[in-house]
């Protein structure tokens, strides 16, 4: 069974509530001192009450000079009225500061969140799915936001009015108020068990909601291949399988949670009788009626605090589970900082050599990947990978980009070590193309510019020009100005991957790569691509990632990998000649064609 995690929850806390410290030491202390006022009610109104019973009982026993005391009675009622009018202008009040204190720590921990994503590794993400992460960003932090609007003053109010009822108990009589304190608690016992045995099935429906989130997210985001290949029953039935889940562990959660109210309830209704009861033979015994009378009502105002937190259990319950679920992304392991190597960095000082010596890596440990893995890329060269599927292509490019670091030799750049630089510094003198083009919510001209922001208009267009993608531009309504749509649907595979070449071309970076960059066009856009490739490859060294090795035939050194290492190496003609394992695979191709 799991335990509350008390050290999660104080670190969350205290990155939430520092910052914004005074916005909750005031409310809270507001709704102490409410809370306290408000207890204070029946003991002033049992005082008018015993003082008019007292005057009844006179003017019946005929006592000269008996009248009712209104004197008295009015000054009670002032009193009364100043007690609550100071109690809900403190109320008020505190709503007022810690909502505002509120919003403004669930925006910083949504800042804090987004920062993190940015140092996180890549590895990380390459391990999740991408709806579990966002569903720690917004449903997580939405859950944790609203449990403490909802229930911080109100717990503070209800544990601050039980330990002042309690206190009034035992003013009023102490024999009596210790028997209260005795019996209420019984209540905590049961609500402590329900709660410990509640706790880890609401962790467990926070889990389920984040798999459907994520599963909702791979599935529809791909929803054209769902359709083409008719996989939609498939995808109903996974969907059903997580939200049954979801709808069992829910169910359990909310229901054991919910058994808290009706319990406690019941407990406090003995209480309430035994103790009516007892204060009834305690005025026999000289207790005042008014005494008696605020006794009682002591014992019904101790429940509805108490019945107040059990109603909020579930809220907080979950809210505990999301913020475990918080402070562990907030503790997962960043790339280091590397604050101690330098920060002036100038791209335009390398010429682009890059070497790998005896590089060896595995993702997992048990199972290399690449092994001893050499070459030399002089700088300007066109170098392309091939190989089949897992050969090794791309681990190369990751670590060439450290994003993923290697488990011995070295990478370097111009003779420098890549780990001797920081890593937004090395990756400023790279451009990439993906196989998979992303472009986002706003204008063509704002994805270009994505590779270089300060770049201007004029550059923008160069670059555009120079990917041979200009034209096309011109000829969409509203030109550079046109909006790219969410999914990016209003454009060709093709068209995305002509703008993401735009944009490495306005970064000018002095080491581009084209991982599988023409995978998905077309024949003609194809040919587009090459020519404008050939422009921007020119004078900086190139790494292409080829699927169709009839692009590649002009590159000045081709590597062709197989299980992590390099088999063979040499320019298109010598490959061929050598009539190995490059051969069969460009005649494989070449065949297919």
């Amino acid at each position: 069974m799991n335990k509350i995690p008390f050290e999660k929850i104080k670190q969350l806390l205290k990155i939430i509530i520092m910052p914004y410290k005074f916005g909750y030491i005031v409310p809270v202390l507001f709704t102490i001192v409410g809370s306290i006022l408000g207890s204070m009610n029946p003991f002033i109104i049992g005082l008018a009450i015993t003082e008019l019973a007292n005057n009844v009982i006179d003017i019946a026993n005929k006592v000269p000079g008996a009248q009712i005391n209104f004197r008295y009675i009015f000054y009670v009622a002032i009193l009364l009225a100043i007690f609550n009018i100071v109690r809900q202008t403190m109320t008020y009040s505190s709503s007022y500061i810690i909502t505002g204190a509120i919003q403004n720590s669930f925006r910083d921990l949504r800042m804090r969140i987004n920062q993190k994503i940015n140092t996180l590794p890549v590895s990380f993400f390459d391990s999740r799915l991408k709806g579990t992460i966002q569903n720690t960003i917004t449903n997580d932090v939405d859950v944790v936001s609203n449990a403490m609007q909802q229930s911080l003053l109100s717990i503070i109010y209800s544990i601050t009015s039980v330990v002042t009822t309690f206190v009034m108990m035992l003013y009023i009589s102490v024999p009596l108020g210790l028997l209260a304190m005795i019996m209420l608690p019984l209540a905590f016992v049961f609500s402590k068990y329900i709660i410990r045995r509640s706790q880890h099935q609401f962790l467990e429906m926070q889990n389920a909601l984040a798999e459907m989130n994520g599963y909702i997210q791979e599935r529809y985001t791909a929803f054209t291949v769902i359709k083409l290949f008719n996989n939609e029953d498939s995808t109903i039935e996974g969907f059903q399988k997580i939200n049954n889940r979801l709808n069992q562990v829910g169910f359990k959660a909310n229901f054991t949670s919910s058994l808290l109210s009706p319990i406690m309830e019941f407990l406090v209704d003995i209480i309430y009788v035994v103790m009516i009861l007892l204060t009834g033979f305690a005025v026999f015994s000289g207790m005042p009626i008014g005494s008696m009378q605020a006794f009682v009502q002591y014992i019904w105002i101790v429940y509805d605090p108490m019945g107040q937190i059990t109603q909020l259990a579930p809220a907080i319950q979950s809210a505990i589970a999301s913020m475990e679920r918080i402070a562990d992304f907030c503790n997962e392991e960043e790339e280091s900082d590397e604050q101690d190597k330098p920060a002036i960095f100038n791209p335009e000082n390398y010429a682009g050599n890059v070497s790998f010596k005896n590089v060896n890596f595995s993702y997992v440990k048990e199972d290399p990947i690449i092994k001893d893995f050499s070459f030399e890329a002089s700088a300007g060269q066109k170098i392309a990978i091939v190989g089949a599927t897992g050969a090794g292509k791309t681990t190369i490019i990751n670590l060439l980009m450290r994003f993923y670091d290697i488990d011995s030799g070295d990478i370097l750049i111009d003779g420098e070590s890549i780990y001797d630089m920081r890593r937004t510094s090395e990756r400023s003198l790279f451009g990439m193309v993906l196989q998979d083009a992303w472009l986002y919510n706003a204008s063509i001209k704002e994805n270009i510019r994505f590779g270089r922001l300060d770049a201007t208009d004029e550059e923008v267009v160069g670059a555009a020009k120079k990917a041979n993608v200009h034209h096309f531009i011109q000829t969409m309504p509203g030109g550079y100005d046109m909006i790219i749509n969410e999914e990016g649907s209003n454009i060709s595979l093709g068209q995305k991957q002509l703008l993401t070449i735009a944009r490495a071309i306005l970064a000018d970076p002095q080491i581009l790569i084209l991982d599988e960059a023409t995978s998905s066009v077309d024949t003609r856009l194809e040919m587009l691509i090459q020519v404008a490739m050939k422009n921007a490859m020119h004078g900086r060294t190139s790494f292409v990632i080829a699927h169709r090795l009839s692009t590649i035939k002009d590159a000045d050194l081709i590597l062709v990998m197989d299980s992590g290492n390099i088999v063979e190496q040499g320019t298109h003609s010598s490959l061929l000649a050598k009539k190995g394992f490059y051969e069969k695979l460009y005649n494989s191709q070449f065949s297919e064609d």
